[in-house]
């Protein structure tokens, strides 16, 4: 099989066999990734202030 046809037959099972959700359902799930993702980010940095804070203390007593 040569890669044109390949692609060709990636495409066609992509338009014809996939079952897609909904553009609404799929923008609602954008957006709770998103939420998740700043919630997750926050923290992360907040754990790691944290730790660099009682780092620091902890290297000041040296």
């Amino acid at each position: 099989m040569n890669l044109v046809q390949y692609i060709k037959d990636a495409f066609d099972e992509l338009r014809h066999k996939m079952s897609w959700i909904s553009w609404e359902e799929a923008q609602k799930s954008t957006v709770v990734v998103a939420v998740f993702t700043v919630i997750f980010a926050i923290a992360v940095f907040a754990v790691d202030k944290l730790f660099q804070t009682g780092l620091t203390e902890y290297f000041k007593l040296f």
